[in-house]
């Protein structure tokens, strides 16, 4: 709870927590009962530690019978175990989303190449200059799709790595959200100096980075918060290999959140809350993100959404 014994000693919990209405009907339950009650798969948000969530589980017991007796609460933080079987489900639907996109890749490749033969054979037949231009355009636009095919649904372009500043790239992304965003939208940063140079491909990330600062601030609406937050992490695992070293990047708004039916299957592709959405940006970040040994994770809920990059700091 980021307090020691001498500070936290005599106070109450919420000092130190966010209040939890499940946690607190339960001890009213169990204060009126006096029946023992285990709530599992809590989540602890710290007030010390902001973005910080702590999953316990939490054993509620009345210490004697009186109705107004203190009541004993055991946490067991099991928020390691529950991130390791995080990741794991968001690898292995990493590995399903890359199935369903090739698949989808194959299937729209094939209509893509018709359209854009089709308007050349009718560019040739056209003497009306004007006219000819609409072909362009078709021509220009079925190009583009077949790039994104081949970006997001392929083998894909090779990670051209190169040693670069994070924060630079942040800076750059922030100066292209905030002349499109409502002028109800605050973005802040909260950069971490210590944070080295990464080996990265600049525009894949950029690509990444652009993605969830929209999502963030389409989240909002016309007003709110948005956190640019870097961090270094020390001896931090992702995807079943230990890093000496991991770089946290993430974009914390003050949103809606991420609709709670939607929450398990965010980053599968065709997966969205917008009407407006395709929902292939998120599968694609974590795509983009994978090809670097990282991992996207999110935590979310109303007022308060994190997206979090973890990206292996190779010195």
């Amino acid at each position: 709870m980021g307090a020691s014994l001498n500070n936290a000693f005599g106070r109450p919990l919420s000092d130190f927590v966010e209040p939890e209405p499940q946690l607190n009907q339960v001890m009213a339950s169990v204060r009126a009962t006096r029946q023992s009650y285990t709530l599992r798969d809590l989540m602890f948000h710290v007030r010390e530690k902001p973005g910080v969530g702590r999953a316990v589980d939490c054993h509620v017991t009345a210490l004697d019978t009186d109705s107004d007796g203190p009541l004993m609460l055991e946490i067991q933080d099991n928020t390691r175990l529950e991130r390791i079987n995080r990741e794991n489900a968001l690898m292995v639907q990493h590995d399903v989303t890359r199935a369903i996109m090739r698949q989808l890749a194959h299937e729209i490749r094939n209509p893509l190449g018709g359209i854009r033969g089709a308007a050349q054979l009718l560019a040739r037949r056209m003497a009306e200059e004007s006219l000819v231009e609409y072909t362009r355009v078709i021509i220009r636009e079925a190009d583009r799709l077949t790039a994104l095919l081949a970006t997001m649904l392929g083998p894909g372009t090779p990670v051209r790595r190169e040693s670069r500043n994070v924060h630079e790239l942040l800076q750059h992304v922030l100066r292209l959200v905030a002349a499109e965003s409502p002028d109800g939208i605050a973005i802040r940063t909260d950069y971490d100096p210590s944070l080295p140079r990464l080996k990265l491909d600049r525009d894949m990330l950029i690509q990444v980075f652009l993605n969830l600062a929209r999502n963030a601030i389409q989240a909002m609406g016309t007003d709110g918060v948005l956190v640019m937050r870097t961090r270094v992490l020390n001896s931090f695992t992702i995807g079943g290999v230990r890093h000496r070293l991991v770089a946290s990047i993430e974009f914390e708004d003050d949103g809606r959140g991420v609709p709670a039916e939607l929450g398990e299957n965010i980053f599968f592709p065709l997966v969205t809350s917008s009407d407006s959405g395709s929902g292939l940006g998120l599968p694609l970040a974590q795509e983009l993100v994978n090809r670097h040994g990282g991992l996207i994770e999110f935590d979310s809920r109303p007022g308060r959404t994190v997206f979090q990059i973890l990206l292996p700091i190779d010195l």
